[in-house]
C-alpha cells in the first residue's frame, strides 16, 4: 500500500517473478465493505495462475478504480480509507507508486505524497532512495545496471522496466531499431491478442535461444523394461485399489536419479560462476489452454515412485485449473518435456532459463531391432533428447548424464531399491 494523506492506495501486486501485469478476474470485497489485515480483496490472474490478492491494511474499501481487466504491476486499482474519511474520486495522476497489496508479508515502505511531473533523475541530489518498480529492480540486478544512473519515465520519475531495458541495449541498437518482418493479415484472417502467459513464453524463449549457447544430444533407449515393470506394478496396485502409474512417472524418477549421479547438469550459469544445486528440483512441462507452464517437484531425488506420481498428477491438475501458487514455479534445476503421448518420436527442446539442461522425451514404439544373436526381432524403443547450455555442460558431461539415464530406464529396479 502507498500512503497519500490518510488513504491507502492498493496497487496491482507482483505475484510472480515474471509478472508485469495482472488481470483482475473479480473483486471479493465490494465498495463500502470493511477490510482487515489479511482479508482476500480480489482474484488476480497472472501469467502462471489465478491467485488471491490480500490486504495489508485495515479500513473501508472506499473505491475500486479498476473493476476488471488488465492492469500493470504497481498501477493503483483501489483505495482503503478510514471511517469518515473523504474517498478520492480517482487515484493521483502522477503520484509515485512504491508499494502493493501482496499475498503475504508486510507492506512496502511508505512513499512521499508530493508528485513530480515528467522524466526526472531517480537519485535525488540529496541522496534520497531510488524509486523503481520491482520488475525494473530485478532486471537492473540481472544486468548489472546502477539505477542511480537512470532517469525514470514513470509516474513521479519512477524507473520502470522500459527505462532499464533501454539502458542495457547496445548503442547501435538504441540508435537504430531492428526492423521486424510482420505478417500481412487479410480480411478473413484472425488476429489473436497475446495473453500474459503467451507474452512471457515469447520473451523467455527468445532470450533462451539468443543468450544461451545450446547444443543437442540424442540417445535411443530400450523402453521394454520400464513398460514391463509398469504393467506389473499397475496389476498389483489395481488389486489393492492403489495408484495407476504412467511411463512418465518412471522417467521422472530416472531423470532425478541420473542428476544425482552426474550433478554437473543440475546447475546454472551465474556470470562469473556456476551454481551446482544440492537438490534436484524437477520442472515438469505441462500443456495448458494458453501455452505451457513448468511447475516444480522439489527434492525429487528423495521421492518414492508413488510420491513422484502423486506430485506430478497434482501439479498437472492444478496447473490446468490455474490454481498453482508462484512458489510452485520457482527454483527448478532441470526440466523434462514429454511429447510421447502426442506420438512425437524425437525433438529438441529449448532450455528453460536459468537452468542448464532440458530433457525431451519421445514416444515408445515397437521397431525392428537386432538382438544379441544377430537376429532382427521386434523391440520397444524410446528416443530421448537433451539440450544443454554449453557454458555449463560440455559434450562429455552431457553424454555421461544420458548414459546414467539410460542405465536407470533399462534397469528400473535400480531406482526402487
Amino acid at each position: 500500500m502507498t500512503a497519500f494523506s490518510m488513504a491507502d492506495y492498493i496497487e496491482m501486486p507482483k505475484l510472480s517473478d515474471t509478472m508485469t501485469e495482472g488481470n483482475l478476474v473479480r473483486w471479493i470485497k465490494n465498495e463500502g465493505d470493511k477490510v482487515s489485515h489479511g482479508d482476500v480483496l480480489a482474484e488476480v490472474e497472472t501469467d502462471k495462475a489465478t491467485m488471491e490478492m490480500t490486504s495489508d491494511t485495515a479500513g473501508t474499501l472506499g473505491k475500486i478504480y479498476v473493476t476488471s481487466g488488465k492492469a500493470a504491476v504497481g498501477a493503483i486499482i483501489a483505495v482503503v480509507v478510514a471511517t469518515g474519511e473523504e474517498i478520492p474520486a480517482s487515484p493521483p495522476a502522477s503520484s509515485p507508486s512504491v508499494g502493493s497489496a501482496s499475498p503475504s508479508g508486510p507492506s512496502a515502505p511508505k512513499g512521499p505524497s508530493a508528485a513530480r511531473i515528467g522524466s526526472v533523475r531517480a537519485s535525488a541530489a540529496s541522496g534520497g532512495r531510488v524509486k523503481a518498480s520491482p520488475l525494473a529492480k530485478k532486471i537492473a540486478a540481472d544486468r548489472d545496471i546502477d539505477l542511480r544512473d537512470l532517469e525514470g519515465t514513470g509516474p513521479g520519475g519512477r524507473i520502470v522496466r522500459a527505462d532499464v531495458v533501454a539502458a542495457s541495449r547496445p548503442a547501435a541498437e538504441n540508435a537504430k531499431a531492428v526492423q521486424t518482418i510482420r505478417p500481412v493479415a487479410g480480411p478473413d484472417d484472425k488476429r489473436l491478442p497475446l495473453s500474459g502467459m503467451r507474452t512471457i513464453i515469447a520473451e523467455r524463449l527468445l532470450a533462451s535461444k539468443t543468450q544461451i549457447p545450446h547444443f543437442y544430444l540424442n540417445i535411443e533407449v530400450d523402453s521394454g523394461p520400464i513398460l514391463n515393470l509398469r504393467a506389473e506394478v499397475n496389476v498389483a496396485s489395481e488389486k489393492s485399489g492403489g495408484n495407476k502409474y504412467t511411463v512418465n512417472d518412471f522417467i521422472l524418477k530416472a531423470v532425478a536419479h541420473a542428476a544425482v549421479d552426474v550433478p554437473a547438469v543440475n546447475a546454472s550459469f551465474d556470470r562469473d560462476s556456476i551454481v551446482q544445486f544440492a537438490s534436484v528440483n524437477l520442472s515438469v512441462a505441462i500443456a495448458v489452454e494458453d501455452g505451457l507452464v513448468t511447475p516444480v517437484i522439489r527434492s525429487a531425488q528423495t521421492k518414492s515412485l508413488a510420491e513422484m506420481s502423486a506430485a506430478v498428477k497434482d501439479l498437472a491438475m492444478r496447473a490446468r485449473s490455474k490454481k498453482l501458487s508462484p512458489d510452485e514455479f520457482a527454483g527448478g534445476t532441470i526440466t523434462i518435456s514429454n511429447l510421447g503421448a502426442y506420438g512425437i518420436d524425437n525433438f529438441d527442446a529449448i532450455i528453460n532459463p536459468p537452468q542448464a539442461a532440458i530433457l525431451s522425451i519421445g514416444t515408445s514404439k515397437k521397431v525392428p531391432v537386432v538382438n544379441a544373436a544377430g537376429e532382427i526381432v521386434p523391440g520397444d524403443r524410446m528416443w530421448i533428447g537433451m539440450s544443454c547450455d554449453h557454458r555449463v555442460v560440455d559434450g562429455a558431461v552431457g553424454a555421461q548424464y544420458l548414459a546414467a539415464l539410460k542405465k536407470y530406464l533399462e534397469n528400473p529396479a535400480l531406482m526402487l531399491v
